[in-house]
């Protein structure tokens, strides 16, 4: 019997030490998943790079657009134009996205502070949101410019300020709800034993794929707004090739849609460049289970949105003809207000004053091809619709 009992511990012993190997290797990875250690994979070149990044990039765009806020806030013509309204709501999504993810951001990830579920989900929920925002406002600009060239007769009466601020109601509400979902309690089951995403803490697989296919919805139909509106410049380019009699104004026309053209590549460029790296990696979270270096990699493609935002004001509020002038015209009363006014007379004797019969200086913001555009108004064109109804330069 002593021999027999001697046999069976040699035989279990082996298998009990593989078990006990085992269970101490997943509680070592479950107590480090705890403090959130497992989520905060930047080295030291990484915090570096990374880390200016958003020190640069995160006060550029709360600058940015917030001046595109105060410019339209402060102008009466502006603040009735839809228009100026979706791109006031790109510009406000995008101070919500550097504030929230700049400060979240670093505050995680190079200070490695570790949050509660809560409060991290909270942070988390803010960041979804402005990001959110910003692509759905760019839907509704590209639509608004859609809507300019395909509907140009009756382009003022199927979209009228009212319809615009319930299109941004409906925007928002909608973002403000998806993205807190994880904090209302749409979260990862198990918690951190073992987390349900590789990407972000406490966040459910199912939710991380439907806001990825949510995103990526709204960019499939920014494309196809842009596409169609390409689609009609190229038509009227070739159209005006038929015109002998006006070889020089359709010349002057056809680069001007060229010029459109050029800007429409230019914004699915940056766009696509900018978020499709990141939703790639939310895609591949999914279904399998990422590295560190590829945690690491998704960290630097998440601050290309940022990169992103930063750019919008450049790409849809400054281009404006009209908000440009707004601009100059509230730099003009700042500086009149800090007397800055007489001292740039001063200086410039030689400039007219604005009580003569003169034009105005600000006409000098205007280029050649608005000039352009003025002297051939008469044409039917994508660009001549894009200056009369919407009064902005591509």
């Amino acid at each position: 019997m002593i021999c027999a009992a001697q046999n069976w511990l040699k035989y279990k012993r082996p298998e009990y030490k593989i078990v006990k190997v085992n269970i101490s290797h997943q509680n070592f990875f479950n107590s480090s998943c705890e403090n959130l250690e497992c989520y905060m994979v930047l080295n030291q070149t990484a915090k570096t790079i990374i880390g200016s990044i958003c020190f640069l990039a995160g006060p550029i765009t709360l600058l940015e657009n917030a001046l595109v806020l105060v410019v339209i806030a402060a102008t009466a013509t502006l603040r009735q134009r839809p228009s100026y309204l979706f791109i006031g709501s790109l510009a406000l999504a995008d101070v919500f996205a550097s504030l929230f993810f700049t400060t979240s951001f670093l505050d995680f990830h190079l200070f490695r502070h570790s949050d509660g579920p809560t409060a991290y989900l909270f942070k988390l929920g803010g960041v979804t949101m402005a990001f959110s925002s910003s692509v759905g406002s760019l839907l509704l600009t590209a639509l608004d410019r859609y809507l300019c060239i395909h509907q140009a007769t009756s382009y003022k009466v199927v979209l009228t300020r009212r319809r615009a601020l319930l299109s941004l109601l409906i925007l928002w509400t909608i973002t403000i709800i998806i993205s807190f979902l994880p904090l209302i309690g749409w979260r990862c089951p198990t918690g951190l034993s073992p987390p349900c995403s590789r990407l972000f803490p406490y966040i459910n697989q199912g939710y991380l794929a439907c806001w990825t296919s949510f995103i990526l919805v709204l960019l499939a139909l920014i494309l196809g707004a842009y596409a169609l509106i390409l689609l009609k410049a190229h038509r009227h380019e070739s159209s005006m090739t038929s015109f002998k009699g006006a070889a020089g104004i359709g010349h002057a026309r056809m680069r001007m849609d060229i010029r459109l053209a050029r800007t429409f590549g230019l914004i699915l460029l940056i766009l696509v460049s900018c978020w499709l790296p990141a939703l790639c990696f939310m895609l591949a979270d999914v279904s399998i289970i990422l590295t560190r270096t590829q945690q690491r990699n998704f960290a630097f493609c998440s601050t290309l949105c940022l990169l992103n935002s930063s750019g919008n004001p450049l790409l849809y509020a400054l281009r404006c003809r009209e908000l440009r002038t707004a601009v100059l015209q509230l730099l003009q009363r700042v500086c009149g207000i800090a007397r800055c006014k007489k001292s740039s007379e001063d200086l410039t004797p030689g400039l007219p004053s604005t009580e003569d019969d003169t034009p105005n200086p600000l006409s000098s913001v205007l280029t050649e091809d608005e000039t352009l555009g003025t002297r051939t108004s008469q044409l039917n064109s994508v660009s001549e619709i894009v200056n009369n109804n919407q009064k902005t330069t591509f």
